[in-house]
């Protein structure tokens, strides 16, 4: 059922979508004089604001009413038309950046419908036959006319609804709303619809389909994320920066998909948007946002080893006018794992409020609260090896965690957006967002050590105790906007940005003489976890603590040098301070008006064609320590980029093709030993020079077909030698889907497959000390089959690792390897209100 369609429904519940109807004098009058007989289009008044701003559209063909709302939800507009006005009429769908006038005339195309704006934000659409006034056509009855109107303008590149696998536009790179096509670097994008198709609801299940991208699994329930040979630091929500904090989970644990309308990720420095131009990717997380029809949707699913999760989604408007709107989500899951004795319960609260305080000024605030209780987490991995040197074979389902093992982790994030809508097509947006994670574990597991194949004797608990909490204070400040120069219009962005991140830890030991306090595991090999659970003292009196304070102005142009040739120059100024305390030892870093250049051309072959180069600054201050405990000078570098970008089917299939090369200096390269807090150690290096390519497709290949696929080459080197081995250099991924018609209409098949190449690291071996370990290269085989019973209900099923491939990644600081997950079924049903 179209939301158009939703709308119908909601009579009883939004008034306010119902307030004209075509069987009254006054509906009808209203209708009457929308339209302009034997018109295509009709004219717009005087004061439509926005008429002549061009906005990127991406709107599958689908029926007409589909569309329509499609249409209104992209360009900020309410819609006013009869229910049966567009029954039985389709839509070719639209796709590139348009005026309002002109996406609605290409829309309404062939449908001999007209349209006119009543107001500065409203369309209505009619027949241009006009109907006396007063008088209802012969047999017709009251019909309710439909009140579409665009959910928010604060997200012009909303996925949800499209059933689309690429984006219209996307501003994580520039700040700037522009199409993939437009954009200067690469840039991946995972829809709403692709993780409905593939039931993803996890950032590590999403990063795993995401081109280009790869994860490591470094046990604790901590994932490791990479791009182009480079660990994934830069993490963003709507756009604004906050960080990955990769040793203590929170940010991939709690990261529940449900409550985002899709996954961009920007591939290479973004230093502009950031103020640290990380040489891997930028992942930016957008929220889903509320519209004003009434819509929503439960979902109930169960899966392999007693998976079971459920979801809400609600929303629509608040008040008779429609002018505040708001949006809840929340899911709860409890769940096993192909992992003995490992459990979890997961919770997630989402709620978001808009109010159109004036009709250009648009308030938004919401907060979200998720948190997971786990047993028999890990606090470490499987050993690598046994006592004779030997691969550290065992099965599968070996979880070396103790029954009580726990990882308990909480956060929330309460977020405000304040954006007014100049008369001259300027925007301010002001973004604030606090973020707050909290973890408590008390984690023993029999990760230490080199376990005796014939006793099972050798092993030893590795243990964490520690309680902490982190806080990301985060303010931008942006305005947008074009600027005329020898008579072409130009886009520029000017902006502020400052955030804090706290973070506190308090360690505590084993009580010697209470219970559970011997660390000897007797049998590796019938490990079962039952311990007891040991009585915990203080560390240290004073817990540690890191402040990272930050700061920046940015600014950025695109220049509309040619119809055919747009160049952006950009800059960002970046202060940063650092103060931690780690284990007893302070030390304080600061850097200020660093300037982080960005550049980029993009010029336009054909009419589908586009050649690109982009040039971008890198600079990350890094928490890792040399041998003396002296923390490493920041990365600094340059990111250079030249590509091909095609968008076809009027930008309903993007495809991309990129060589980059990355040169950086003071890159952390492991020394084998470690720092006073016995952490591994490192050293900068100079001259460190990363270059590959990339491939990727994506959206439509027809109405029924949508695909997205992508291939990744990537090698880091220093004087030769690859200093970057534990990421794969290639990796290929594939994912698509087929909607059937005909005697199995309602029927979708889909399925992909993602190839990781072979990694290796040096690592200790208890007979032949330091050896080179490589880890096999691996597919992975997925597979889908979804049905629409009805316009309301979905059921569909996921079948993960199809061919059950066995599988391991590792990790040399941890001397240890985890498993990937055998084969998994997943049946979902889906009820749309």
């Amino acid at each position: 059922m179209s939301r158009t369609e939703q709308g119908e429904r909601g009579t009883g519940t939004v008034s306010a979508l119902r307030n004209v109807l075509l069987g009254s004098a006054a509906g009808l009058a209203l209708l009457t004089n929308a339209a302009v007989p034997g018109s295509a289009n009709a004219q717009t008044i005087p004061s439509q604001q926005g008429a002549s701003q061009a906005i990127a559209f991406n709107i599958p063909a689908q029926d007409l009413g589909g569309a329509l709302n499609a249409f209104a939800d992209r360009a900020g507009l309410r819609l006013l038309f009869p229910s049966n006005l567009v029954a039985g009429r389709r839509s070719a769908g639209l796709a590139g950046t348009l005026t309002r006038n002109q996406a609605l005339t290409r829309l309404l195309a062939g449908s001999g419908l007209t349209y006119r704006f009543t107001s500065a934000n409203t369309v209505t659409i009619a027949d241009p036959a006009p109907t006396p006034v007063g008088a209802a056509p012969a047999g017709a009855i009251a019909l309710d006319t439909i009140d579409v109107e665009g959910a928010s303008r604060s997200d012009p590149g909303r996925t949800e609804g499209t059933g689309s696998y690429t984006p219209s536009v996307t501003a994580t790179a520039t700040g700037l709303q522009l199409s993939p096509r437009e954009t200067p670097q690469s840039i991946s994008v995972i829809t709403r619809q692709q993780m409905d198709d593939f039931s993803l609801k996890s950032i590590n299940e999403v990063i795993d389909q995401t081109p280009g991208l790869s994860t490591q699994n470094a046990g604790s329930g901590i994932t490791n994320y990479y791009a182009r040979g480079f660990a994934v630091q830069s993490l963003q929500y709507d756009g604004l920066p906050t960080s990955f904090d990769n040793f203590y989970p929170g940010t991939d644990t709690l990261k529940d998909m449900a409550i985002y309308d899709r996954m961009e990720v920007l591939k290479g420095a973004s230093g502009l948007m950031t103020g640290v131009g990380d040489p891997g990717a930028t992942i930016n997380l957008i929220r889903k946002k509320p519209t004003r029809a009434f819509q929503g949707y439960t979902t109930l699913r169960a899966g392999s080893w007693e998976d079971y999760r459920g979801e809400l989604d609600l929303g629509g408007a608040l008040n008779e006018s429609g002018t505040v709107r708001g949006r809840f989500v929340t899911t709860h899951q409890d769940r096993n794992s192909y992992l003995d004795r490992f459990q979890q319960k997961s919770s997630l609260f989402y709620g978001i409020v808009e109010a159109d305080l004036t009709p250009d000024t648009l308030l938004t605030v919401g907060a979200d609260y998720q948190r997971h209780v786990p047993r028999g987490s890990t606090s470490g991995m499987i050993p690598l090896f046994n006592s004779l040197g030997e691969f550290n074979t065992v099965p599968r389902s070996f979880n070396p965690a103790a029954r009580w093992s726990t990882w308990e982790q909480q956060a929330y994030n309460v977020f405000t957006m304040l954006e007014h809508h100049f008369d001259n097509e300027w925007r301010v947006k002001l973004h604030l967002n606090r973020q707050v994670s909290g973890y408590d574990a008390t984690v023993a597991s029999a990760s230490a050590g080199n376990p005796n194949p014939l006793d099972g004797t050798g092993a030893r608990l590795w243990r964490y105790n520690f309680i902490g909490e982190t806080r990301n204070d985060a303010a931008d400040l942006s305005a947008t906007g074009p600027v005329w120069l020898f008579d072409r219009k130009h886009e520029l962005v000017v902006g502020g940005r400052v955030s804090r991140r706290d973070r506190t830890n308090r360690n505590f030991d084993v009580d010697p003489m209470g219970p559970g306090a011997s660390n000897i595991v007797p049998d590796f090999y019938n490990w079962t976890g039952n311990i007891p659970q040991p009585r915990l003292i203080p560390f240290d009196t004073n817990p540690d603590r890191e402040i990272f304070d930050e700061s920046g102005f940015y600014a950025a142009t695109r220049l509309n040098v040619h119809d055919r040739l747009k160049v952006m120059l950009g800059a960002r100024i970046a202060n940063y301070e650092a103060r931690q305390r780690l284990f007893g030892d302070s030390q304080q870093f600061k850097k200020t008006g660093h300037v982080i250049p960005y550049y980029g051309v993009v010029f336009d072959i054909t009419d589908v064609l586009s050649a690109y180069a982009s040039y971008a600054g890198i600079f990350r201050p890094q928490a890792a320590q040399n041998e003396q405990g002296a923390t490493l000078p920041p990365l600094e570098g340059t990111n250079a980029e030249v590509g091909l970008k095609a968008a076809f089917f009027d930008g309903r299939l993007n495809a991309s093709a990129a060589y980059f090369q990355v040169k950086q200096n003071n890159y952390a390269i492991p020394t084998g030993g470690l720092t006073p807090i016995g952490t591994p150690a490192y050293r900068p290096a100079d001259g460190v020079m990363s270059e590959g390519f990339e491939m990727e497709i994506s959206g439509q290949l027809s109405p029924q077909w949508q695909l997205q696929a992508g291939f990744t080459h990537s090698v880091s080197q220093l004087d030769n030698v690859r200093v970057m081995t534990l990421t794969p250099a290639n990796q290929f991924t594939f994912y698509s889907t087929y909607k059937l018609d005909g005697a199995l209409d309602g029927l979708t098949l889909g399925g992909g497959a993602r190839w990781m190449d072979k990694t290796w690291e040096n690592v200790s071996n208890p007979v032949h000390g330091t050896v080179l370990h490589t880890a096999p290269s691996y597919w992975v085989v997925d597979a889908m089959a979804s049905y629409k019973f009805n316009d309301n209900l979905l059921g569909t099923l996921n079948i993960r690792n199809l061919l059950d491939n066995k599988y391991y990644t590792f990790y040399n600081w941890y001397n240890g390897y985890a498993w990937g997950a055998p084969r998994s079924v997943f049946l979902s049903m889906t009820y749309k209100f």
